[in-house]
């Protein structure tokens, strides 16, 4: 498990918030191709299994930060009517987006050891 400043790590199972893994998620999806707000919510339901699913009340202030920061920018499909808005990443965003990946990666590790580990040692569970 990773330590910080030489002290156990206490917090479980994972130091991500809900946020930052919304926002990685995002610029994940981003790099693939432009979505709107609600595709990526419907795209990241579809990814998670229907296990999870971000709120819009996440997912839009986000995307309103990134594109103030940068890193995503967002166009109407048609201006004149302003009713959606397609986000695409940009060099900014991508790069950025390559940083947080690396940053999160042994915090995601940690985690699934720790899930693991749970449902082999208390529910049996082989995977």
């Amino acid at each position: 498990m990773t330590n910080y400043k030489g002290e156990r790590n206490r917090q479980f199972p994972s130091k991500i918030s809900t946020t930052s893994f919304v926002k990685l998620y995002i610029l994940h999806l981003l790099k693939e191709k432009s979505y709107y707000g609600n595709e990526i919510i419907d795209e990241i339901k579809l990814r998670m299994e229907n296990k999870w699913i971000p709120s819009p009340g996440m997912v839009y202030p986000l995307l309103r930060e990134m594109e103030e920061k940068g890193y995503i920018i967002g166009s109407w499909d048609q201006p004149d009517k302003r009713s959606i808005r397609r986000y695409r990443i940009t060099d900014e965003g991508y790069k950025h987006y390559k940083i947080i990946l690396l940053q999160y990666k042994t915090i995601f590790e940690d985690s699934l050891i720790i899930i693991k580990n749970t449902l082999k040692d208390i529910y049996n569970i082989k995977i």
